[in-house]
């Protein structure tokens, strides 16, 4: 079954020089646990879409089902990840991690121990008295992970949520995000313009088109290899014919 249809959605807006087409008829599905990457130019749309997806912006046409759901508005369904891990500094590692629980009142026996075992699980348990500026960039990364696991999302959405980090540190955490969503089977949408990263995080990988985007192709991703990680996905003979593939279609656009 699938988690998540896409379909049809259209997005226009207004500017100075008139109305102004991001995206068209973008359609697609997404199973339970699977992993999808986004990638297209800059400006065609990729976080605009996002938003839609998480009910954050109405689009001018089409529909967004979740669950058998239609998306209205900002769904309890779906976690978001942006760009900075926007972890509050005067709070304690335990108190972050909990805060999505606080502000969606979901802080109930069970959630709190879920939240814990998280913790315990991915290696943050003992920090859980320090602050942020007490913790690598890896660290805290993974701790703003684990508050938006706590809420149990169906489904995650990650806007460029590694692109803060230093080329080092963003292999690291790249590795350990991709293990807990596996681990935990959420299903994941990202977004970014690192094509190494898109392919060896992706199960499939959705290229759009400039602007106004459309899906120029949905790329599926193999490297039978069954305990892949993204460090040794970019180790794989295949690597390199995927990202030939896709640098392909993206420069055409240019």
């Amino acid at each position: 079954m699938d988690v998540l249809n896409v379909q049809n959605i259209e997005e226009k807006y207004q500017a100075e020089n008139g109305e102004i087409t991001a995206l068209k008829n973008i359609s697609f599905c997404v199973k339970k646990g699977e992993f999808i990457s986004i990638v297209g130019a800059s400006g065609c749309g990729k976080s605009t879409l996002l938003s839609i997806i998480a009910g954050l912006l109405k689009p001018t046409a089409g529909e967004v089902i979740v669950k058998g759901e239609k998306v209205e508005g900002v769904s309890a369904h779906i976690g978001y990840m942006l760009q900075k891990d926007n972890l509050l500094d005067w709070r304690t590692i335990y108190s972050n991690v909990m805060f999505g629980l606080e502000v969606r009142h979901m802080m109930s026996p069970e959630n709190t121990s879920r939240t814990t075992h998280l913790l315990k699980t991915y290696g943050l348990y003992e920090f859980k008295d320090k602050y942020p500026s007490q913790l690598s960039g890896g660290m805290r990364q993974r701790a703003a992970l684990i508050r938006t696991l706590a809420i149990n999302p169906d489904i995650l959405l990650l806007d460029e949520a590694f692109s803060a980090l230093d080329y080092q540190t963003r292999l690291t955490v790249t590795d350990d995000v991709y293990r807990i969503l596996k681990q935990e089977n959420i299903t994941t949408i990202m977004v970014t313009h690192d094509i190494p990263e898109s392919i060896s995080m992706g199960d499939k990988i959705i290229i759009l088109s400039a602007r106004p985007a459309v899906i120029k192709e949905i790329l599926e991703v193999n490297f039978e290899d069954k305990s892949r990680t993204p460090l040794s996905c970019r180790n794989s003979p295949k690597f390199r014919y995927y990202f030939d593939h896709i640098w392909k279609e993206l420069v055409i656009d240019e």
